[in-house]
């Protein structure tokens, strides 16, 4: 599968804008929210911004931007699934084929010596780990990055081949599945020690 479309969100934006670079000069055209598309567009290199894709702006302090049909349709749609390709045709979905998201810092939020209940809350992803998990159940199609010490590798198959083998897809989406989980437990871990306090 050709990648032709990347969805780039990123709270860790290390080598983001270089990795985008490597996508643009390959052919593969990038959606972006908030941060990362101004950390894109600023370098110079063309980006579409989610609300343009959705046709919806970022909402309610940018907690609902990427929840959304013309999202998460393009991810997850079975490619040759004839159902799913008709139903991306009756409602102009885009197929995204890479997902390049990670996740808000809720971790080193909760490090803080003075944080609040009401900061560590607005530091947990959900747009993020949806996309993640998205991309990661569909891998037979879609490639997701959650660690941008993967951008190199991911960059340069793309350069090479114009897609990602099978099995770098399924060893990136157990990574995805391994980031979220340990997010997930993250969160939890913290509300159980302020319901023990």
């Amino acid at each position: 599968m050709k990648i032709k479309r990347a969805l780039v969100s990123v709270s860790d934006k290390t080598g983001v804008v270089e990795f985008a670079r490597k996508l643009h000069a390959a052919g593969v055209e990038i959606v972006s929210t908030g941060g990362t598309m101004r950390a894109i567009k600023e370098a110079g290199i063309p980006v579409m911004y989610v609300s343009d894709v959705t046709g919806f702006p970022e909402i309610m302090d940018g907690r609902v931007k990427t929840l959304n049909p013309y999202i998460h349709g393009g991810i997850l749609a079975v490619r040759d699934n004839p159902e799913h390709v008709a139903s991306m045709k009756e409602h102009k979905i885009t197929p995204i084929d890479l997902v390049v998201v990670n996740l808000y810092p809720f971790k080193e939020t909760i490090a803080k010596p003075d944080v609040t209940l009401a900061e560590a809350i607005e530091n947990i992803d959900i747009g993020g780990p949806a996309m993640i998990r998205a991309a990661a159940k569909n891998f037979k199609f879609v490639t997701v990055v959650t660690n941008p010490k993967r951008y190199d590798e991911v960059a340069e198959a793309i350069i090479k081949d114009g897609c990602t083998s099978g099995m770098l897809r399924m060893q990136l989406a157990q990574e995805a599945f391994a980031h979220t989980a340990e997010y997930d437990d993250c969160i939890q871990n913290y509300l159980k020690q302020q319901i023990s306090k």
